[in-house]
């Protein structure tokens, strides 16, 4: 159960959150001061925080700062009045993750919440090598898992690169693990106890992941009701992970090497330069030498990345590690879903070693998840296991949760930057959109066939022809928005 402490001097407040907070499913402790807050601290550990500025004895910037001298990692959520941005900004520059304006929506209040309870669980997850000491990991830690030769240079690579603050590029195909190598390069650096963030570029619109990076000022587009500060100003002292990096548009390479080269960019609609000291991790699945050659990356930033590089090998090349791979994966399931399940049947194993994981380790992951679940036993058999064979033919059910699974994942980090500029109205059209976009890729898929295209989405035909005639006008019809 996530730990949130409140600390605030307003008694009304203070019983809305706790209420709020309680009935989401987590532990709520109230403070009314500063200093009180702060005694606590030192004797408990909490997921986080939410201070306000003005309060009796110590203010939320005095007080601010003693937490992050205490306990740097826990979120801290500034909360301030409307019309003292000014303040909740300088919170934001010692460390805060996010502000409030009072009054606030629930919404907005959950959507805060909520990313801020995922970061912290992320940089408590600290993920250890092979030859690390269990005592030095969290109980929540993971594990990089292999003994393979491609494997040992990707460790000895960490260990190279871990303490110093060089850029860093991992390559790979999707499933490999990046993300997991990314963390331990930071859990072993000496920016550990400062924030670490993951953004997947590919999965942020193009004219989102400006404001998403770099932040806005009030009024920098509709519906730019505040300030709203970047991921790169709040891992400001910390390491930022840009996934698929590969994915960004010229645009934004651009601006993102002004940040490698002089540590400095301006927020959207900004004059004021922010200066910043952050780490960059970045990932792709791509050949960024190619994607140079065609014009789709700029060729002085990715001699900027590139200066230390680590490949990660796809699991068909090295087949060894699967047995292990499946060992802690059987071990991490079992426990979390708390079904004994010991082992697998030698038959079972024989066709995990023998597949060729087109996904790579995330494949051979749902595929174990997949498996404990369904187990009714303690032995995993080959009839648990579903794998797309070699003719092509697929294991629906798995391929379906891994699917799931890959879409989930890019919702969670999507949806959030479309519901923020919901007042903009720039939401209003995602949902045609999608529906506009699935419709020409199963035609697509069908050669056109409409009958199969219908039966791919699970509608009629005269329901496909309708939809598709709809989307069809309404890209044809006049802009009348001038």
């Amino acid at each position: 159960m996530d730990k949130i402490l409140l600390i605030d001097d307003d008694e009304g407040l203070i019983h809305f959150l706790s209420r709020f907070f309680k009935r989401k499913g987590y532990a709520v402790t109230a403070c009314a001061t500063g200093n009180l807050a702060l005694e606590r601290i030192a004797a408990e550990t909490f997921d986080l925080i939410l201070l306000d500025y003005k309060m009796p004895g110590l203010n939320g910037l005095d007080t601010l700062k003693r937490i992050k001298a205490q306990q740097v990692k826990t979120p801290v959520i500034f909360m301030t009045a409307y019309g003292s941005t000014d303040t909740a900004i300088e919170a934001m520059k010692r460390g805060a993750y996010d502000y409030l304006v009072k009054p606030f929506e629930r919404q907005e209040l959950s959507r805060i919440v909520s990313e801020a309870l995922q970061l912290n669980a992320r940089m408590k997850q600290v993920v250890r090598l092979p030859g690390t000491p269990a005592a030095d990991a969290a109980a929540t830690g993971l594990r990089i898992v292999g003994q393979s030769k491609p494997m040992q240079e990707v460790y000895k690579r960490i260990g190279q690169v871990a303490e110093t603050d060089v850029a860093v590029l991992i390559g790979g195909e999707s499933g490999t693990g990046k993300e997991l190598v990314a963390r331990a390069i930071y859990h072993h650096s000496r920016r550990r106890d400062r924030t670490f963030l993951a953004i997947n570029c590919a999965a942020i619109p193009e004219n989102l992941i400006e404001s998403e990076l770099f932040g806005y000022e009030r009024g920098a587009f509709s519906g730019a009701e505040r300030t709203c500060i970047g991921k790169l100003e709040r891992c400001d002292g910390g390491t930022c992970f840009l996934d698929e990096i590969g994915d960004m548009s010229l645009a934004m390479q651009a601006k993102l090497l002004r940040v490698l080269q002089d540590g400095d960019f301006e927020r959207l609609g900004g004059r004021e330069t922010i200066r910043v000291d952050v780490r960059i991790i970045a990932a792709t699945n791509k050949d960024l030498a190619r994607e140079v050659q065609a014009g789709r990356f700029r060729e002085d930033l990715y001699y900027r990345l590139k200066v230390i590089t680590i490949q990660l090998p796809p699991l068909r090349r090295r087949s060894e590690d699967i047995s292990a791979l499946v060992d802690y994966f059987l071990a991490r399931f079992s426990a979390e879903y708390a079904k004994p399940v010991a082992t697998l049947a030698p038959s079972a194993m024989a066709r995990l070693e023998n597949h060729d994981w087109p996904g790579n380790v995330r494949e051979l992951e749902n595929c174990m998840r997949r498996s404990i679940l369904l187990c009714a036993g303690d032995i995993i058999t080959e009839e648990h296991l579903a794998l797309q064979t070699t003719d092509g033919a697929q294991g629906t059910a798995a391929d379906t949760a891994q699917l799931v699974e890959h879409l989930r994942n890019q919702l969670e980090q999507l949806i959030p930057a479309i519901l923020r500029l919901s007042k903009s109205g720039a939401h209003a059209n995602i949902i045609e959109m999608v529906e506009e976009l699935l419709i020409l890729k199963a035609l697509e898929a069908c050669d056109n066939n409409q009958v199969q295209a219908a039966r791919m989405l699970g509608i009629s035909r005269n329901t496909l022809r309708h939809r598709l005639k709809r989307h069809r006008e309404k890209s044809a019809a006049p802009d009348t928005s001038a």
